[in-house]
């Protein structure tokens, strides 16, 4: 019998980490050596639904537990989440998370990474972090140390791997409605998080006003799309960021100003794969504090085209800086507009240079040939190292060297035994 390998994740989530589940679940699924089943769960806010939307993936419900209830203990059991929720069920525990963006994690992220037997983290900067994250825990009345808080269970790197059957360079006609003037368009893709301007994670605030800044009173100017939202896809959460662009824009001393369009909305991966190969799209822009991982980087960099970001976190893991404009820049404290129970106020991110940001914008629109060179050598080393088909060599490979030998139910199987027959007893009379 194969080992019961039961999952929980937010598979049915449209987010970041139910791809992320997805993937992983396929990978274990397709290696056929276990019997694998899932544990639906939520992720924040963001809403159920997405297998039903996108029937390639409704074999997932085929696996899903009824009622969520575990019908015994499983042989491995794996948690796909942020580390405090981590918590031990199987005869293996392993814990699956993209990790953090800052310098440091929570004390409790390694409480809960401790619980389990082996830890999965999306990049090296994720692990680097997670190692050097140490705590002291003192007593309150004499100051003496009671305990250290840090890592002492196993860790890997498993890199989120992009679908390249649906990430490619295609001749496809966009099936979206993009109407803009500009023939060369950057794009932005991901989520306009909390934050001061210049604070918010994914630094959508500064990369808007640096866009401002270094084309106002240009007369040929390219355009920047914004493929971002807050926390959904309705028409408040819209309208607030609208209200945000034009705040920034009203800060900016020129009449004369390039255009900012937003795309705003859930898309599937084929529509997103379209949007990245429209012949307005030239180049992809993020000047984020800090990333996980950075799907959206990787699935655009099998495009073939030109990649201005921060070159700093998970993402440099296959971004390579001879092939893209990765930003210099200065690890700063994580500002009070941004902290949370994740980010703490000890912790620093990245904070690129401002000099540069104008000059790659500037000279990625001016002198385009010369960078797309450069891209094509991004898109080959991706296709080839940072594949789906590769996480799942390295998922079967990690659990191959890491999982034990379980004690296999074995069906009790008696013998036959031939009918005896017994001496028939002599009726005597006395």
């Amino acid at each position: 019998m194969k080992p019961l390998f039961v999952i929980s994740c937010p598979f049915d989530t449209y987010s970041g980490y139910g791809a992320r589940s997805r993937d992983l679940v396929k990978a274990i699924v397709e290696s056929n050596k276990y019997d694998v089943k899932l544990m639906s769960q939520k992720w924040g806010s963001t809403p159920f639904g997405f297998c039903k939307d996108n029937p390639e993936w409704s074999f997932l419900y085929n696996l899903t537990l009824p009622h969520n209830q575990l019908y015994k203990q499983p042989e491995i059991w794996m948690q796909i989440t942020v580390p405090n929720e981590f918590q031990p069920v199987g005869k293996f525990n392993i814990g699956c998370t993209a990790g953090i963006e800052s310098t440091l994690c929570p004390p409790d992220w390694i409480e809960g990474i401790n619980r389990m037997d082996l830890t999965l983290t999306s990049s090296t900067h994720s692990k680097k972090v997670f190692i050097e994250s140490k705590f002291e825990v003192r007593n309150k009345d004499n100051n003496s140390l009671e305990k250290e808080i840090k890592l002492e269970k196993p860790i890997e790197v498993l890199f989120e791997g992009a679908n390249t059957d649906v990430y490619k360079v295609t001749d496809t006609p966009c099936s979206l409605d993009i109407q803009i003037k500009e023939k060369f368009a950057y794009l932005f893709v991901g989520h306009w998080m909390q934050g001061d301007l210049g604070e918010d994670r994914k630094n959508v605030g500064l990369l808007v006003k640096a866009f401002y800044e270094t084309f106002k009173n240009k007369t040929n100017k390219p355009a920047l799309i914004l493929k971002t939202s807050q926390v959904g896809s309705s028409y408040l959460d819209r309208e607030e960021i609208l209200k945000k662009i034009k705040q920034i824009r009203k800060t900016v001393n020129s009449n004369n100003l390039p255009n900012v369009y937003l795309l705003h909305g859930e898309f599937t991966d084929e529509e997103m794969n379209e949007i990245y190969n429209h012949s307005k799209v030239k180049a992809m822009v993020n000047l984020t504090k800090g990333e996980g991982f950075g799907r959206p980087l990787l699935e655009f960099s099998l495009v073939k085209k030109p990649i201005i970001t921060s070159g700093w976190s998970g993402h440099v893991d296959f971004l390579n800086s001879d092939f893209n404009c990765l930003l210099n820049g200065q690890l700063t404290p994580v500002h009070p507009s941004t902290q949370n129970q994740f980010l703490l106020p000890e912790s620093k991110w990245f904070s690129p240079d401002h000099g540069q940001i104008g000059f790659y914008l500037k000279d990625v629109f001016e002198n385009y040939k010369n960078y797309t060179e450069k891209a094509k050598r991004q898109a080959f080393k991706s296709k080839n190292e940072f594949s789906w088909d590769k996480m799942k060599e390295t998922i079967n490979t990690i659990l191959t060297d890491n999982l034990p030998e379980f004690a296999q139910e074995i069906k009790l199987q008696l013998p036959n035994l031939k009918k005896i027959q017994l001496p028939k007893l002599q009726k005597t009379n006395g």
